[in-house]
């Protein structure tokens, strides 16, 4: 279905932009601490004659929509070994995305609205016009969703993990993407991941969902584009009045980037904050040699004049007692909550609501253009759930919910099937046994 060629890059201007899973500064962060990664140049085009022979018609909807279709972009993919190298697998994180631009949302709610109004109108192919007072249209294009792409995509995944292939090791058993789609709707997502599966039974492609998504499917992002008033203004009521307490009460927030000279110090804080959270909560973290390695790796390519993303450190304060941490990253496009923490201690003084209205203000002051609360439990909306909690903290700050498709495979060899199995089985005992254990 598409014609794909891939090269290697070895330099890129894209060092700083777009999702900070794919700029060279987090793979090579992460080729720290036992991956590797190679940076593509991926050019792909629809082959529309192979298309029209597979499905038995003359054009696709798209090709009669769009015409030829051709797409570059840039893409980072890491690999690593396990079991002392007897196998490895390979990972696209937030790549690659729908081979078409979907229909924008407000013209597909006026398309689809019951009370579709004489300011929009669909011809005879389900195109959408939108008309002045004149009656002239000035927008004239196709009704576009991810789910009108779905075989597409499938395909571009199958054909894409076919053309890496020879770019990995060997014994690499599997190739897994995050592609970087994502929904308002999470009925809309489960109903495009259950065409993804039925396309891929359909035409016997070799991808298969899996059942433990490696990024957060599900997440929140606020839109840092608005000024700070219409940023609190959208907040829940109570999320401003737990902020203005904690700053009456007098707790204090520090930031620090990896070059401070106790960083250290900070560091142990807050992994000492960590494993309070880890106990109450059941959850899992990182080494802490990996938290000081990413502030500090930050901070070094900034000193050396490099165009990477910003790693700091916040820490809430009162009274001498350290009561909350986060580590948050920023960049051109984006600022993310990466890991948090918070003592058993003063919780009474809301801490958390601080830290986080702290990080969102310096955020917007850098010039990334969301913060990325970076996960939610959609099951978290019901109130007997157990990340209810969560749930409500990040949301009600005002952001957007979105929900990604979560993690697809391409098995390469047949010994995945028991490297998959054992997946399921360590998120189970980690997710539902000791979780639900640590909980009582």
């Amino acid at each position: 279905m598409f014609d794909i060629k891939l090269s290697l890059k070895e330099n890129t201007s894209e060092t700083n932009c777009g999702t900070f899973l794919q700029t060279p500064f987090w793979c090579e962060f992460k080729s720290r601490h036992g991956w590797n990664h190679l940076r593509f140049i991926v050019e792909y085009s629809l082959n529309s004659n192979q298309y029209e022979q597979k499905n038995d018609c003359t054009k696709s909807p798209e090709d009669l929509f769009f015409g030829d279709l051709h797409r570059v972009f840039e893409m980072e993919v890491l690999y690593r070994g396990f079991a002392k190298n007897l196998f490895s697998i390979a990972y696209i994180p937030l790549k690659p995305d729908l081979p078409f631009e979907c229909t924008d949302e407000e013209i597909l709610n006026k398309a689809f609205d019951d009370d579709f109004d004489d300011s929009f109108q669909k011809d005879d192919n389900d195109a959408v016009h939108s008309k002045t007072n004149s009656n002239v249209s000035v927008i004239s294009q196709p009704i576009m969703t991810a789910e009108t792409q779905a075989i597409e995509f499938a395909h571009l995944l199958s054909e894409l993990a076919e053309q890496l292939k020879v770019f990995l090791p060997e014994n690499t058993i599997v190739i897994r993407f995050d592609p970087d789609v994502n929904f308002s709707d999470i009925q809309e997502r489960d109903t495009f991941n259950f065409g993804i599966k039925t396309i891929a039974f359909a035409d016997k492609l070799k991808l298969k969902k899996n059942t433990v998504d490696i990024q957060p499917p599900d997440t929140t992002i606020l839109d840092l584009t608005q000024s700070e008033e219409e940023i609190l203004a959208n907040m829940h009521s109570k999320w401003r009045y737990n902020i203005r307490l904690s700053e009456k009460k007098g707790v204090k927030i520090h930031k620090y980037d990896g070059s401070v000279l106790n960083l250290s110090e900070k560091v142990d804080i807050f992994y000492r904050l960590t494993q309070e959270t880890v106990l109450r909560d059941g959850n899992s973290c990182h080494s802490k040699e990996y938290y000081l390695d990413l502030l500090k790796f930050s901070a070094q390519n900034i000193s050396e004049g490099k165009d990477v993303p910003l790693v700091n450190l916040y820490i809430a304060e009162h009274e001498n007692d350290e009561i909350g941490a986060i580590i948050t990253l920023f960049s051109k496009d984006e600022a993310v909550y990466l890991y948090g923490a918070s003592s058993n201690l003063k919780r009474n003084l809301m801490p958390n609501y601080l830290l986080q209205w702290t990080a969102i203000k310096d955020a917007k002051n850098y010039g990334s253009k969301i913060y990325d609360f970076y996960g939610i439990s959609p099951e978290g909306k019901k109130q007997n759930h157990p990340m209810h909690g969560l749930y409500m903290f990040k949301t009600n700050f005002g952001g957007k919910i979105i929900h990604r498709t979560g993690s697809w495979n391409i098995p390469l060899k047949k010994i995945y099937f028991i490297f998959s199995l054992a997946e399921k089985i360590r998120a189970f005992w980690f997710k539902k046994v000791i979780k639900k254990f640590k909980r009582r």
